[in-house]
């Protein structure tokens, strides 16, 4: 089976690949690295440069674990292209990045996580940063 991870160029981006390597690895499961890119937006902070793709690849191939680095170039959001993904590929897992949210942020996790949280047919990880 596939563990399926959504990555943005964060430290929480970087806490959730490691976590799908670890899980992959302790199951003998591949990795889906997706990165999406918005339509509606002329600069994302969350699309991954060529060059960082380039380093998941390469850290993905060092670490022995089959995997595939994808970037969705359509779309406004982010959850909607990823449950999509999920309906397609079935993955056993996703696994996100989370960030540390203040009192009253805690009343509100980030809108793409909740939805994936509430919304996602599969088990869901959601990791922290160090």
């Amino acid at each position: 089976m596939t563990i399926l991870v959504g990555y943005i160029p964060t430290p929480q981006g970087e806490a959730a690949l490691t976590a799908a390597i670890a899980e992959a690895k302790a199951h003998d499961e591949s990795v889906l690295v997706i990165n999406m890119s918005r339509d509606d937006k002329l600069v994302d902070a969350h699309r991954a440069p060529e060059a960082d793709l380039g380093r998941l690849d390469e850290e993905l191939s060092e670490s022995g674990v089959p995997h595939e680095v994808r970037r969705i170039e359509h779309g406004t959001d982010p959850a909607d292209q990823i449950l999509d993904a999920i309906e397609t590929e079935r993955p056993r897992m996703l696994v996100i990045g989370i960030r540390h949210r203040s009192p009253v942020g805690k009343l509100l996790l980030g809108s793409t996580a909740q939805r994936l949280l509430l919304d996602a047919t599969c088990p869901v990880l959601a990791v922290k940063a160090d």
